[in-house]
């Protein structure tokens, strides 16, 4: 679904990614790369193929857009370093393409061995009136881009039905991107009436207006 934001054209992807075609570039928040086998670590009964999702989403959208840059909104990995970071290190020695990542809370992975695979790290990117974070920032005359809340709707069908799916959350001047990562969970969104939320269904974006 196309979205024009701060005089910008944007795609909404069902992968959870946000293409910007006049930069060529493709965003993604909250990868959180590690999580599963943090978990798996620490006792919980996890498949380990979950964490491989995340490499399969990452190659869709690449084969698809063909982009000249990845921009990580923050939360790239989860936590330290574990066997998701050899599986990402023989990733990026894969690609071709640029990549920048905005630090995010959870990005505790000291910043130069990002730097030696390659990957430029900063704490916030401006671009005209766009202003790209991991957190939800405020910035007056910007438009915000960033990750962290991982935003989630729920759907509520004919008797008790209810359906919880990752969205976009567009505010005035901030969207929210979903969570990219496939172990990640929602906060749940209750939009207000000048608010838009757009759900993530397996092929599609939707508005729920």
């Amino acid at each position: 679904m196309q979205l024009n934001y701060g005089q910008e054209e944007f795609i909404m992807h069902p992968s959870g990614c946000l293409y910007w075609p006049s930069q060529n570039t493709v965003l993604i928040a909250d990868v959180h790369f590690g999580k599963v086998d943090h978990f798996r670590k620490n006792g919980s009964a996890l498949p380990g193929r979950v964490g491989l999702e995340n490499f399969r989403k990452l190659n869709q959208i690449l084969e698809e857009f063909q982009p000249e840059e990845i921009l990580f909104l923050g939360d790239l990995f989860h936590s330290t370093q574990n066997k998701d970071w050899d599986r990402f290190t023989a990733w990026v020695h894969l690609q071709t393409i640029k990549m920048t990542l905005i630090v995010g809370n959870h990005d505790i992975i000291p910043s130069y061995r990002f730097e030696d695979l390659g990957i430029k790290v900063v704490p916030e990117i401006k671009h005209k009136a766009l202003y790209l974070t991991h957190h939800p920032e405020e910035k007056e005359g910007f438009y915000n881009i960033c990750g962290h809340l991982h935003p989630g709707y729920k759907l509520r069908g004919a008797g008790r039905q209810q359906l919880k799916l990752s969205c976009f959350y567009r505010k005035r001047q901030q969207l929210v991107l979903p969570a990219f990562g496939a172990f990640t969970g929602h906060f749940l969104i209750e939009p207000e009436v000048d608010e838009d939320v757009f759900v993530l269904s397996e092929d599609l974006v939707l508005s729920i207006r």
